[in-house]
């Protein structure tokens, strides 16, 4: 409970500040759209796919093969040795649980490459706002706290075109 109150005195004591300081030179940024719009974000995601793509080819060649030997197996089980037909299934077990094993391995390194691209990008994008920022002459930028922002203190399309640059 302590902690809730202090959580909303601070945000009432930020918003009453940043108005108080608004013809000092207040900035807002939303970083959500700056995310969405920013023509990195694209980069990013065509970076991570390339990256991963030869992994994701491989993934599913194991699964076509793994699905034709299942079919093959269902189609010849009828002639097989109980023996044969018992190791055929083992085999495609032990197929199949590797697949999956590989597959968790390959999503896991996929969201570690995604989120060191992304607090790349977040690097960029707080280099961005400060150079907007000192450029501009703002006294204080916020980041996505406020709960009506005018016009005149968002900033995100400079920072969007100062990313671009």
């Amino acid at each position: 409970m302590r902690r809730a109150l202090h959580f909303w005195f601070t945000i009432a004591l930020t918003l009453f500040a940043a108005s108080a300081l608004a013809g000092s030179g207040v900035g807002y940024v939303q970083v959500d759209k700056i995310m969405q719009l920013s023509p990195r974000t694209l980069a990013i995601g065509k970076k991570l796919q390339k990256e991963f793509s030869a992994r994701n080819a491989v993934l599913d060649r194991m699964d076509k093969q793994i699905r034709d030997q299942q079919d093959a197996l269902e189609k010849n089980a009828a002639s097989m040795s109980d023996n044969d037909r018992l190791l055929a299934y083992r085999n495609l077990s032990n197929q199949k649980l590797d697949l999956e094993r590989k597959r968790r391995e390959q999503h896991e390194d996929f969201i570690l490459r995604k989120n060191e691209e992304l607090a790349n990008l977040q690097d960029l994008v707080n280099k961005a706002v400060v150079t907007v920022a000192e450029a501009e002459g703002y006294d204080l930028v916020l980041y996505d706290i406020g709960i009506y922002v005018g016009k005149k203190v968002d900033i995100t399309d400079k920072v969007i075109k100062q990313l671009g640059n």
